[in-house]
């Protein structure tokens, strides 16, 4: 099991914002904030953002991605739309979509550095 995930980003201070935004649906705050870092989670730091100011542009499709759990289909929408709104690029509209072993609610995005984020659920079908 993952405990958690980092991302590189070239401006802590403005990627700070955009996640706090983006990850609100998904119940996720900020607990940590340390000179080069900043964790966010809903009880210990579960995604950080980890300070890069001299990195090189990412690459437009590094074929990594991290996906973060959400409550519901209105999560995951809020979480799509939020990015969209600070600057953050679509890379797959909220939706219904099949994995391998089931279905699942989900949206992509990519922040102002090209990381790519997913935000998914599981909805029950009755």
């Amino acid at each position: 099991m993952i405990d958690h995930v980092s991302v590189a980003v070239s401006d802590l201070a403005a990627s700070a914002r955009f996640y706090e935004k983006v990850l609100a649906p998904l119940g996720l705050t900020r607990l940590v904030e340390r000179e080069k870092t900043i964790g966010f989670g809903k009880r210990y730091p579960e995604f950080w953002l980890n300070a890069r100011p001299d990195m090189a542009p990412m690459p437009a499709d590094t074929g990594t991605h991290i996906c973060l759990r959400a409550a519901s289909k209105e999560a995951v929408t809020a979480f799509h739309e939020t990015a969209l709104s600070l600057g953050g690029r679509d890379d797959g509209a909220p939706g219904d979509r099949q994995a391998t072993m089931t279905t699942y609610f989900g949206a992509f995005i990519k922040d102002p550095d090209g990381n790519k984020i997913e935000a998914v659920t599981f909805p029950r079908n009755d």
